[in-house]
C-alpha cells in the first residue's frame, strides 16, 4: 500500500510547483510576456484544454489494452518518463518563448494525467473493497504532503536564490522545473518495484492485447445500459471534477491576474497543500461513517462558497484565507471520487473503466479551462470567468446526489 501511494507522494511535485504554482506565475512573467494578463489567461487555458483532450481520447482505449495485457504498471511508468522529460525540459526554454513553454507544459501534463489513468486503477490491486476510502485518501495525504514539500524547498529556492548558487530568482525556477522531474521518477520505483499487479485472464502479448483491448471497449461502449450507475456516476464527476480541477491550475494565475504579489500566492497554495493533508486524512474517515456520496457533496457545497468568495477577493489575506477552504476539500472530493468509483467499476475492467473515469475528468478539464479563456477573452474580467464555475459545482452535485450505489455485474 505505501508503494503504491508514494507514487502520489511523486507525481504530486509536478502537481504543485509546476501545475499550480510556478508555472502560472513564470508563464506570465517570464515566457507569455507579449501580451496582456487577459491574453496570458487566455493562452495557458487552451494549452491546458488541449492537454486535457489528448489524455481524455486516449486514457480509455489504453486502458483496455493495459487491462487484457497485464501491462497497467508498465503504461503508468511510460507516461511518467514522458511527463518527465518534458518537466525538466522546461529549464531550457529562454525568455519569451511562451510557445515552446506552453507545448513542454501540455506534454508534461499529459504524461502526469496519463500515469494517474493507471495508478488510480491499481488501488484496486492494493486495497480491499471496505479499505478503499482509507487507502485512497492515505494516497492523496501522501501526495499533498510529498508535493508540499518539495514545493517548500522550491520557494526557499526563488526566495533566496543565490543562497543556492543562482544568479537570479528566474534561474531558480527553471531549476525547480528540474528537481520535480527527479522527484517525480525517484519516487516512482518503489511502485514499480514492490506493487504486484493482479492478473485477470490469461497474460497476452502486446499485439494480441491492443487487437482484444479494442474489442473489450467496443463492447463495454456498445453495452453501457448495463452500467447506468456508473454512467450517471461518471457525468456527475465530469461536472464537479472541471470545477475542482480548474480551481487548482488556475487559483495562482488569477491572483497574479488580479494584482496580488507572488510571494505571497506561492506561499498561500503552501497552505493549501499542507491543510490538504490531514484534511484528506479526515474525509477517508468521513467516508468510512457516512459514506463517500455524502463526503463528495458535503466538499461540493463548501466549493460553492469557495467559487463565489474568489469573486469578491481584493487582497493576499483574504487569498489566503481561500487558500485555507480549498485545501480543506480539494483532497477529500479527490479521494472519495476514486474509492467509490472503485466500487463500481466490474471486475477485470480495472484500468478500462478508470480510463473512463480519467477521460471524464480530462475532457472536465478541457471545459474549464476554455471556459475561463472564453469568458476572459470575452469580458476582460477575471472575475467573472472565476465565479462562472459555480455552475459546475451545482450540475455535479445534484447528478450526483441521483446516483444509486449499487455495483454493476463484471
Amino acid at each position: 500500500m505505501l508503494a503504491w501511494a508514494l507514487y502520489d507522494w511523486a507525481n504530486s511535485a509536478f502537481a504543485t510547483t509546476v501545475m499550480a504554482g510556478f508555472f502560472p506565475v513564470f508563464f506570465q512573467k517570464f515566457w507569455s510576456v507579449d501580451v496582456t494578463p487577459t491574453g496570458t489567461t487566455s493562452r495557458l487555458g487552451y494549452g491546458n484544454a488541449v492537454a486535457g483532450l489528448v489524455i481524455a481520447l486516449l486514457a480509455p482505449i489504453l486502458g483496455a489494452i493495459a487491462d487484457r495485457g497485464g501491462r497497467r504498471k508498465q503504461f503508468m511508468f511510460a507516461w511518467t518518463l514522458l511527463g518527465v522529460a518534458a518537466t525538466g525540459a522546461l529549464y531550457l526554454v529562454g525568455h519569451g518563448q511562451w510557445f515552446a513553454a506552453l507545448a513542454l507544459f501540455a506534454v508534461g501534463t499529459i504524461g502526469f494525467n496519463g500515469g494517474v489513468v493507471f495508478n488510480d486503477s491499481l488501488l484496486l490491486d492494493v486495497a480491499q473493497p471496505q479499505e478503499l476510502d482509507r487507502v485512497s485518501a492515505f494516497g492523496y495525504s501522501l501526495g499533498y504532503l510529498g508535493g508540499g514539500l518539495l514545493f517548500l524547498i522550491n520557494v526557499v529556492m526563488v526566495s533566496k536564490p543565490a543562497l543556492f548558487g543562482f544568479a537570479s530568482s528566474a534561474q531558480a525556477v527553471q531549476a525547480s522545473f528540474v528537481t520535480v522531474a527527479v522527484w517525480w521518477l525517484l519516487f516512482t520505483l518503489p511502485m514499480m518495484r514492490w506493487v504486484r499487479e493482479q492478473q485477470s485472464g490469461p497474460h497476452l502479448s502486446f499485439g494480441a492485447a491492443i487487437g482484444v483491448g479494442f474489442r473489450e471497449l467496443r463492447n463495454t461502449i456498445v453495452h453501457l445500459r448495463q452500467y447506468r450507475t456508473v454512467v450517471m456516476f461518471l457525468f456527475a464527476y465530469w461536472f464537479y471534477i472541471d470545477g475542482v480541477n480548474t480551481i487548482i491550475k488556475m487559483a495562482v494565475n488569477y491572483g497574479t491576474a488580479l494584482g496580488l504579489d507572488t510571494n505571497s500566492l506561492l506561499t498561500a497554495l503552501l497552505v493549501t497543500q499542507f491543510v490538504g493533508f490531514p484534511s484528506a486524512l479526515l474525509f477517508g474517515w468521513l467516508g468510512d461513517r457516512i459514506g463517500a456520496q455524502r463526503g463528495i457533496l458535503i466538499g461540493l457545497v463548501v466549493y460553492v462558497f469557495i467559487t463565489v468568495y474568489a469573486y469578491f477577493l481584493n487582497t493576499e489575506t483574504e487569498f489566503f484565507v481561500l487558500a485555507v477552504a480549498v485545501g480543506f476539500v480539494q483532497g477529500g472530493v479527490q479521494c472519495l471520487s476514486r474509492s467509490l468509483f472503485g466500487r463500481l467499476v466490474p471486475e477485470g475492467k480495472n484500468a478500462e473503466f478508470f480510463g473512463f473515469y480519467n477521460m471524464m475528468g480530462k475532457f472536465a478539464t478541457v471545459l474549464g479551462p476554455l471556459l475561463i479563456a472564453v469568458v476572459a477573452a470575452l469580458t476582460n474580467n477575471e472575475r467573472a470567468s472565476i465565479v462562472s464555475l459555480v455552475i459546475l459545482f451545482a450540475i455535479g452535485g445534484v447528478l450526483l446526489w441521483r446516483v444509486r450505489l449499487t455495483p454493476p455485474a463484471a
